[in-house]
């Protein structure tokens, strides 16, 4: 199997790091090889968040170049064109119909760029845009709309055949397990 690689970028506070973390522990349990990098910008205040998950039969390196990434899920319309550059070609981008205006634009020193969303799509012949924040809000949390973006990634990636629920168990609070599950196979459905 070839190695793959999956770029997750989003903003502090959305749970790209809890959905890589969910992610990788599957992957691992599936008895992939995977490796996982995170970058942390200010991400408590809501700078840039990515990380890089890869996984194969043997993975040598957690990083990924400029053009290789397989799928790009982005949890925010800007930090989804920010990193457009690493991925490949013929990739996909899962994209979180979903702004989180940084602190130059809540300041007004500056202006959310528009037209991102439509330029990405007409960019990338593999784009699938969701409302995860709609779809979160309609399970009754929105701070969940990072598993319904794992769930499509899952099913993208035709990597459901993997206990995730049971992962899912493992990684997050006891009180958040059935939200977090109903998350994800609502994801999981939108593909």
């Amino acid at each position: 199997m070839d190695t793959k690689s999956i770029l997750l970028v989003g903003v502090g506070g959305q749970g790209t790091i809890l959905a890589s973390k969910i992610l990788t522990t599957g992957l691992m349990n599936a008895d992939y090889d995977v490796k996982m990098s995170e970058i942390h910008g200010m991400s408590q205040r809501g700078g840039s968040v990515s990380t890089q998950v890869r996984y194969g039969k043997k993975v040598y390196s957690p990083i990924i170049g400029l053009g290789e990434a397989d799928i790009l899920v982005s949890f925010e319309e800007m930090e989804c064109y920010r990193y457009l550059r690493y991925l490949k070609k013929d990739g996909n981008v899962i994209l979180n119909d979903y702004q989180m205006p940084s602190a130059p634009i809540l300041s007004g020193k500056a202006e959310y760029p528009e037209g991102l969303k439509e330029e990405i799509v007409k960019k990338v012949d593999n784009s699938l845009v969701i409302d995860a924040a709609k779809i979160a809000k309609e399970i009754g949390n929105i701070k969940t709309m990072n598993i319904v973006l794992l769930g499509a990634l899952i099913k993208s990636m035709k990597l459901d055949f993997i206990d995730w629920e049971d992962v899912i168990r493992n990684n997050v609070k006891e009180k958040f397990i059935d939200i977090n599950i109903k998350a994800l196979k609502r994801g999981m459905e939108v593909v």
